[in-house]
């Protein structure tokens, strides 16, 4: 086993692949088939500096590095611009040797295509222990954590062009660390929804300096502001959401920001408040039924015990992985250190969480990290708050990046919840707090066709329930009709306004009666479980058969057009899922909850005339602005209190897999 360092400094005098004269180079290098490392871009040189840098693990010298040079193309294939192979035989051991590789076009090896400069040292497995052993411990006395940064917009910048706006994107400077954000044009309030990590330690010092340009693609970009991020200032393993305005310009910036990944120097779990019996109580207290009118948004709080995983995937070629695990509530985000070379890692972290949505979801990523490019997926897994079971140390099997699929290995996490539940009632019918980093949503025609069989079903279950009371006046059953008609005269010869509402907690209430033998329900969400493993499956292979075919085959005028049918699909399919899923119990709490506002409505209606509770809730509603004349957000309750409920597509994701076998932790 050996180890080979690698500095890709300069080429020199590149094939010309674009129009204009130039090409926009950059390298991947392969050993025994397998990609080991990509280049970044150099836009428009034929002479680029890289001085990038990278290690590799190197069981045999036999097998030559592959060095390929290409010119990125955007909307069609990249371009070719010549290769050259490194043999590892020939390096001498323990020695920096510069070396200069002729690139070659292997069908005209005689054309030349420039050079690659490049510095490569090979170690051998002792000098890579004790270097790699060296190396870490260099790094764990700089080592001081993660700077995790989330951009999300702007507000009221500085317009820069004719037609009074601009083309905004932002620089974050870190000592060396340097990241840009994505341009977005003609606009004064950009969202970015952009999230990167710094590495902090000694040498970087406290501050991130932070400036906004204005894209210009004639002349050089314009100033539009900056400012600047005081670490000290921050408090560790907590996020916090800065509004940062802008000096020499006009607006502000809006981000958060979380100090995390701090290493821990032993392998026992560290005590936390909840660990404390004093602690506990206090907090216990601070959450209890009679403080329920005191601070409404702080509904409660969670601490999550990352203690292990096990079975991790192989993600690097040495068959190793350097996994680190990121939490995730909402927009609140932390991330434990990264163990090296193992898979089976023990990280022994505990983080702790504010809740302000009881109906929450808690996110455990697990990732590979890689120096040289972005971190590697390894695994998921989603934990609905209202599912954790206290206390309980729990190996939950990792799931694919769609949760709907398992991953290979599991991890260990106990987790513990305090809540308030009246806080907890009133919060959920308050708007849902906005998530500021998601992935877009893009057009497959297997998740369009999921989401119409989704329409379908629930089209499909009001029209069974009509088929159903249409068969008691087509008298198909006589007991049925017999039944049905004595109903309807005893319900209309006797009724009242409060019996409207009365059924609705009349209809929970049988399905709460009829839930421990709900076979129909099961096999339903089986079949909806089949369905989107079934198009998960399906969405993979169409992605795949789509970058075959190369990019301009996915671009067409009706693609925006189709998102948004897709979209509304979804829409639809979740509103109706959602009612469905209120009725089922599927989450007891919400469940408990508009069974007794029904109840609360009906002894209102009984007691009350229907015009007195009319004209109050008119006058509330008219007098609301007034009152409260800042209030700005959605207050439509019901539909609020909807989007709490999951849908089949979210029941699918939050359920926990099976264990096969059952792993106990060491």
């Amino acid at each position: 086993m050996y180890q080979l360092d690698v500095i890709l400094k300069k080429g020199d005098n590149l094939a010309i692949r674009d129009r204009t004269g130039t090409s926009d180079p950059y390298v991947k290098f392969k050993l025994g088939g397998k990609e080991v490392f990509k280049s970044k871009t150099i836009y428009k040189n034929l002479n680029p500096v890289w001085d990038e840098s990278f290690s590799l693990q190197v069981e045999t010298l036999k097998e030559p590095l592959y060095v390929k040079v290409f010119d990125k193309d955007f909307g069609f294939k990249d371009d070719f611009m010549g290769s050259a192979y490194l043999h590892l035989e020939s390096l001498e051991l323990q020695r920096t040797l510069d070396l200069t590789l002729e690139l070659k076009d292997p069908a005209n090896p005689e054309h030349n295509l420039g050079y690659l400069s490049l510095a490569v040292t090979l170690f051998p497995k002792e000098d890579d222990l004790r270097g790699a052993s060296q190396s870490m411990d260099r790094k764990a006395k700089m080592w001081r954590g993660i700077v995790s940064i989330s951009l999300i917009e702007g507000c009221n910048l500085q317009p820069m062009d004719a037609n009074g706006l601009s083309d905004p994107y932002v620089r974050f400077k870190m000592g060396q660390q340097k990241y840009k954000s994505k341009a977005v044009p003609k606009t004064l309030n950009p969202q970015w929804r952009e999230q990167f990590d710094f590495l902090f330690n000694e040498e970087h010092g406290e501050h991130v300096e932070i400036t906004v340009w204005d894209k210009d693609v004639k002349t050089k970009d314009d100033l539009m502001g900056r400012c600047t991020i005081d670490l000290s200032l921050l408090t560790k393993e907590q996020t916090h959401k800065l509004e940062l305005p802008l000096e020499e310009g006009e607006g502000k910036l809006v981000l958060t920001v979380t100090l995390t990944a701090s290493s821990v120097s032993n392998s026992d779990l560290p005590i936390n408040k909840l660990d404390d019996p004093q602690e506990r109580d206090q907090i216990m207290q601070r959450y209890s039924l009679r403080r329920s009118l005191q601070n409404q948004k702080d509904v409660g709080v969670v601490q999550v015990k990352v203690i292990q995983a096990e079975g991790l995937m192989a993600a690097d070629v040495t068959g190793k992985s350097d996994p680190f695990c990121v939490v995730e509530l909402r927009n609140d985000r932390r991330q434990t250190h990264t163990v090296y070379k193992n898979r089976n890692p023990e990280w022994n972290k505990v983080f702790t969480f504010d809740v302000k949505d009881i109906h929450s979801v808690l996110e455990v990523t697990v990732y590979d990290e890689d120096r040289d490019r972005s971190a590697d997926f390894l695994g998921k897994v989603a934990i609905p708050l209202l599912n954790i079971q206290n206390g309980e140390r729990i190996a939950y099997p990792l799931k694919n990046k769609k949760l709907t699929r398992p991953k290979k290995g599991v991890i260990f996490l106990e987790i513990d919840v305090i809540f308030n539940a009246v806080k907890a009632a009133l919060q959920t019918l308050m708007p849902i707090e906005q998530k500021y980093i998601e992935e877009k949503t893009k057009f497959s025609k297997q998740l369009l066709s999921q989401n119409i069989n989704r329409v379908r079903r629930c089209v499909t279950g009001l029209v069974n329930i009509g088929r159903y009371i249409n068969s008691c006046f087509d008298w198909e059953s006589p007991q049925r009709s017999i039944c049905a008609f004595l109903l309807f005269v005893i319900i209309v010869w006797n009724f009242d306004i409060y019996m409207i509402p009365m059924a609705f907690p009349l209809a929970l209430a049988w399905n709460y009666i009829m839930i421990d033998s709900g076979k129909d329900n099961r096999q339903d969400m089986q079949t909806m479980e089949d369905l989107v493993e079934d198009d998960d499956e399906e969405v993979d292979k169409d992605d795949k058969n789509s970058e075959k075919k190369g990019p301009l085959k996915k671009l067409h005028a009706l693609q925006d057009v189709v998102i948004s049918v897709q979209s509304a699909l979804d829409e639809v399919a979740s509103f109706g899922e959602r009612i469905k899923n209120t009725f089922n119990w599927t989450v007891p709490f919400l469940s408990w909850l508009v069974m007794g506002a029904f109840v609360v409505a009906t002894i209102v209606v009984y007691f009350f005339p229907l015009r007195y509770i009319v004209l109050a809730g008119g006058v509330y509603k008219f007098t609301k602005n007034l009152r409260k004349r800042s209030v700005t957000t959605n207050s439509n309750k019901p539909l609020n209190f909807l989007s709490r409920v999951p849908s089949d597509v979210q029941v699918v994701q939050y359920r926990q897999l099976k264990l096969e076998p059952n792993p106990i932790p060491k």
